[in-house]
């Protein structure tokens, strides 16, 4: 049981295991106790499935400490920058619309602007109130200039990217620049020890892998922690209920076409429809219930959608993928000696890019945490279970809200998912006291939440929701209304300063592509 942790075999490539790969190797190429080896297994018939194809702010550090050139991966990934998400139809389904921007409201952390905002909320959008992101999103302009130096920003930003040339970009960068020794081979039985942990993994070329640590990334097959150890599935369909998708690569009708700065998602009958840009391609995708429309009807909807983008014949002819998936998660994450991350963890749906946010928080954890021996294993995989059994109930109670505050009544998928038999007790819980009191940093039980109570805001009042706040809450309400003002004419003032020197999103990865941005 002493054995230590020396070889970490990371089974199955695609983003989750090439950037746990550069998380692990990375931590450990310049850690002090050093000597861990890194291997990596694929198929060569596996195709990275890439739906969403979204992260979040946090993948900039994630990939600064891996040592990759910003301007290398917007290059060589068909990347862009992301802002935030925009979601259309998805209150009342007549033409409204509100954003969830990157970036936290003016003053975040010092004063909570929701209760004086409230006063004027049928001027003016929360967002447009407290932030300048959802302006700079409607002109379509990026969230830094070419000569502010990689990772760094003016308004935050994440990045839409192919997820296909991705996990070609870091496999490179893994095996040439962090020692990942990269195995091509196809896994046909798993060896045991007599504690039940894994031995080796039998390939059928390379024979028996051995490891101390294995890391499952085989997505939705779940070969290790679902095939071999038989961890029960937490089946979320009561809850969120998309369990199917239509994915299209959708090209500009003109090379020089806007790249929207953000996601949007507009609600459908039955789901919603992604719409992400890159500079080569938009990704467009139907994420859907099948027990709310049929595959062909959910099909209809989204060469619909199409057709004012790329014309009723390209629409039409179009080839679409499609994608099912059941929405849920595994009970346990890290059992034995074998850890789940990515699909092979879980998986409910793109809205919101949360799979790829798992991923590194995944491996960021391992790394951090990393046990000595096995016997330390035991002690760090029930402090792993529970941190992201946490993860996941945040990000079912944070998707769910968006579909709970719906208005729309065109049908059985939006009124159900008003019914408070789908609602998860903790979200109840929590909308009861957003009735009387906005969403505020003491909200978050956890410091490392994943959403935190400015996220909660910018759905909540996106939605039309109102905080009914008592006189208790309204104290000091001179000296605070003074303070609320002068945030809110800062943020005026920032607005026009970003809108008169921002530049286009597609201009900038222009200039990107030929001189770069400059290093830190």
């Amino acid at each position: 049981m002493y054995r230590p942790i020396k070889k970490v075999v990371i089974v199955g490539g695609g983003s989750a295991g090439w950037l746990t790969a550069g998380v692990l190797a990375s931590h450990f190429q310049s850690a002090e106790r050093g000597g861990l080896e890194v291997v990596l297994i694929e198929s060569p018939d596996v195709a990275t499935i890439g739906v969403g194809e979204g992260t979040w702010p946090s993948m900039r550090t994630t990939l600064q400490k891996m040592g990759v050139s910003e301007s290398d991966f917007i290059r060589e990934c068909d990347a862009s920058f992301k802002q935030g998400s925009r979601f259309d139809n998805w209150v009342t389904g007549d033409n409204d619309h509100y954003y969830h921007p990157f970036s936290l409201p003016q003053g975040f952390g010092d004063l909570n602007l929701v209760k004086y905002w409230q006063t004027v909320r049928d001027k003016i959008s929360f967002t447009d109130a407290v932030t300048q992101q959802g302006q700079i999103c409607d002109h379509g302009l990026a969230a830094k200039q070419i000569t502010t130096p990689e990772y760094a920003f003016n308004v935050n930003y994440g990045y839409h990217l192919d997820a296909g040339k991705f996990a070609k970009f870091l496999q490179k960068h893994c095996v040439e620049k962090l020692g990942v020794a990269h195995i091509l081979d196809h896994v046909t039985s798993i060896n045991s020890r007599p504690n039940e942990d894994i031995e080796s993994i039998n390939s059928k070329h390379n024979g028996a892998i051995a490891g101390d640590l294995f890391v499952d990334c085989t997505g939705f097959a779940s070969l290790l922690i679902g095939e071999h150890y038989k961890i029960p599935f937490n089946n979320l369909d009561n809850i969120l209920y998309n369990d199917s998708a239509l994915a299209a690569q959708v090209p500009y009708v003109n090379e020089d076409d806007p790249i929207a700065s953000h996601t949007l998602s507009t609600a459908q009958s039955a789901g919603w429809v992604w719409n992400i840009g890159l500079p080569s391609r938009r990704g467009i995708g139907h994420v859907y219930s099948s027990k709310y429309i049929s595959r062909e009807g959910a099909e209809r909807e989204l060469r619909d959608y199409l057709e004012p983008i790329i014309g009723r014949r390209d629409a039409e002819e179009l080839s679409v993928r499609s994608i099912s998936f059941k929405p849920g998660h595994r009970q346990q994450f890290w059992h034995k000696n074998c850890v789940a991350i990515g699909l092979s963890a879980g998986f409910v749906e793109p809205l919101e890019a949360s799979a790829l946010v798992l991923v590194e928080y995944s491996a960021k954890m391992i790394a951090q945490q990393m046990p000595e021996n096995r016997e330390m294993m035991e002690l760090t995989s029930k402090r792993f279970n529970d941190k992201f059994s946490q993860h996941w109930q945040q990000i079912i109670d944070f998707l769910k809200l968006h579909y709970l505050l719906n208005q729309r009544n065109d049908g059985g998928f939006w009124q159900d998912n008003r019914n408070k038999e789908s609602v998860p007790q903790s979200l109840q819980e929590s909308l009861t006291l957003w009735r009387n009191q906005a969403p505020w940093l003491d909200d978050a039980p956890h410091f490392d939440d994943l959403f935190s109570s400015a996220s909660f805001q910018y759905v909540l009042y996106g939605m039309g929701f109102v905080s009914h706040l008592s006189q208790l809450t309204l104290r000091d309400e001179e000296a605070g209304l003074a303070a609320a003002n002068g945030l809110f004419n800062e943020n005026v003032k920032k607005t026009n300063q970003f809108l008169a020197s921002l530049p286009k999103n597609r201009d900038l990865l222009n200039k990107i592509k030929t001189v770069g941005l400059k290093k830190l």
